[in-house]
This record gives C-alpha cells, sequence and structure tokens, in this order.
C-alpha cells in the first residue's frame, strides 16, 4: 500500500474565465472545488490508476468539512487529522489563452498535539511507500517531513524542509528545476541533483518543465522527454510525476519504465480538468512514445 501524506490540505477551488487582466473585472464562467494538496492530489492519480493507496491528511472548520466530503464523494480512501485551525483555500485562474495563475493562503498552523496525530496515523498504516507532498504548514519545523520520512519514501517539498529531509535518506526526492537551484546555488540540474545525493537522497528526479524529467541516481543518469509539448491545467503536473515514482518505487521498476510512466503521467495530468484528474487514454499512448536518454552511467 502507497500513503501519501498532507499536512497543509486545501479545498482547490478552481476559475474559468476568458482571460486574466490585471487590474480588471473578470466574468467566471465555471467554478469547481475539490479536496486538494500535493499529497491528495498524488492519491487520486494513484487510485485512477487502480493502485491500493490511502491519505492521510489535515483537515479543520467548515472548509475541512467540505474537503472530508468530497473525499467521501470520490471513494478515496483517507484519514483526516482533526485541527483547530481553519483548513485554507488555493484559488486556480484558467484563462483561455492558456494562462494559469496561482492564489495559494499559507493554512493554518499545528499544534504539538496535532503533528503527534498526523505522526501517528502514518506509523499505524505501516506503507510499503510513503510519500510525502507540499509545503509544511505555518510555524512547522524544517525537520517535520524528516521526522515522518523512511528510506521507501517519496518527498515533494522546497526550500528548507527539503533540505532537512534529506538526513532522513528519502528514496526520491522531486523538486523542479528553480526549486533545486534555490537549495543548491548551482545552476546545473546534474551538478546540483549530485549535490542533494551526496547529502542524502537516494535519487533525484528534476521537473524540467516542457524539457520532461531528469533523474540522477545510484546506477545512472537519464533524461526523459514527452513525444510533444501540451497546453492545458499544470497545476498537477508535478503530483502525477510523484505518483509514478512512488508506483515504480513499490514495483522496483528500473528507472527508465519509472521515467516513462512519469513523463506520461504529467502530460496526462495538464490535460485533466483539475489537479488530481488525469486523461488515462493520453497516458496510454503516450507510454510508448516517451523518449529516455542515458546521460551518463
Amino acid at each position: 500500500m502507497i500513503l501519501t501524506v498532507t499536512p497543509n490540505t486545501a479545498l482547490d477551488v478552481t476559475y474559468t474565465v476568458d482571460g486574466l487582466r490585471p487590474d480588471g473585472v473578470h466574468r467566471v464562467r465555471e467554478v469547481r472545488s475539490r479536496a486538494g494538496g500535493k499529497g491528495i492530489n498524488v492519491a487520486r492519480v494513484l487510485q485512477a490508476l487502480g493502485v491500493d493507496v490511502r491519505a492521510v491528511a489535515t483537515a479543520g472548520g467548515a472548509t475541512g468539512s467540505a474537503v472530508a466530503a468530497d473525499l467521501g464523494a470520490a471513494g478515496l480512501p483517507a484519514e483526516l487529522v482533526p485541527i483547530a485551525g481553519e483548513t485554507r483555500r488555493t484559488t486556480t485562474v484558467l484563462g483561455d489563452d492558456g494562462s494559469v495563475t496561482l492564489l495559494n493562503e499559507p493554512g493554518p498552523a499545528l499544534s504539538g498535539g496535532e503533528w503527534a496525530l498526523l505522526a501517528d496515523a502514518v506509523r499505524r498504516h505501516a506503507p510499503e511507500v510513503l510519500v510525502c507532498s507540499g509545503s509544511l504548514p505555518p510555524g512547522a519545523p524544517s525537520g517535520a517531513y524528516a521526522s515522518l520520512l523512511t528510506a521507501t519514501s517519496v518527498l515533494d517539498t522546497s526550500g528548507p524542509a527539503l533540505l532537512a529531509g534529506l538526513a532522513a535518506h528519502p528514496a526520491v526526492v522531486k523538486p523542479n528545476a528553480e526549486e533545486l537551484r534555490e537549495v543548491t546555488g548551482l545552476a546545473d540540474p546534474v551538478a546540483a541533483a549530485g549535490e542533494l545525493r551526496k547529502a542524502g537522497a537516494g535519487a533525484v528526479v528534476v521537473s524540467l518543465g516542457a524539457d520532461g524529467l531528469l533523474a540522477v541516481t545510484g546506477s545512472g543518469t537519464w533524461h526523459a522527454t514527452p513525444s510533444t509539448a501540451l497546453h492545458g491545467n499544470s497545476t498537477g503536473a508535478g503530483d502525477a510525476v510523484v505518483a509514478a515514482l512512488a508506483l515504480g518505487l513499490s514495483r522496483r521498476e528500473p528507472w527508465p519504465d519509472i521515467l516513462r510512466r512519469a513523463v506520461a503521467l504529467s502530460g496526462a495530468a495538464v490535460l485533466g480538468p483539475l489537479a488530481g484528474d488525469v486523461d488515462l487514454a493520453h497516458y496510454e499512448r503516450e507510454l510508448d512514445l516517451v523518449a529516455v536518454r542515458v546521460v551518463s552511467g
């Protein structure tokens, strides 16, 4: 079983407009809301693939109740840790010109007791693979994820939380290129990923946007690219990559196979209407079209 952890859960609200203009008045064509946060999005993707997955997340206040109701309606197995604060909202504005604008609230701080409940939930589930995703709530120590991670963990976060998590030797970390530069100060992604491996990561998979994925591992370095550029809602693309990494880790697949699935799923997420959705028809087609090139090893 794969377990995802989302300490900074959100209710994702998506607006579709004709085009986003600063200082303008916008008529919203469509409003959609659903439970979100990166770990929940990862769990949705895995559920769509028929994988045994559970989500552990936080929920508080009226927004938390909306999160719980949505997860129940989706049939996504989840354990929600009750918190005193109000679960945050994230707002995505999709323009018909292809623009994607994100507004992310910080979320509530968690008390020591709430953190203990979250950690206890993770231990009780005893997952085969653990996924820790997203930002930490305000006031959380940078080592909060590190206290949960095991040798079969995937860590997708940034900044101090990413650096602190390396001490727990996660199997895979997945920064994007900007996050990687931020924590290493290096522009070369291969060299920067190598620094994260020296600090404790088993493997580093870097999201390069339209240029695909770079994987720097103990057995080699690969660059995987999609067959074609896609336009759509990119907000869940990274979460789809994490889902593929967790699945590949659970199945002990070779890295080229993991990367093919990750790139195919990422594209399928761009074509999905909301973060956590994937276009399974595109995923199946793209699996055989993703190019994986050996960089070294």
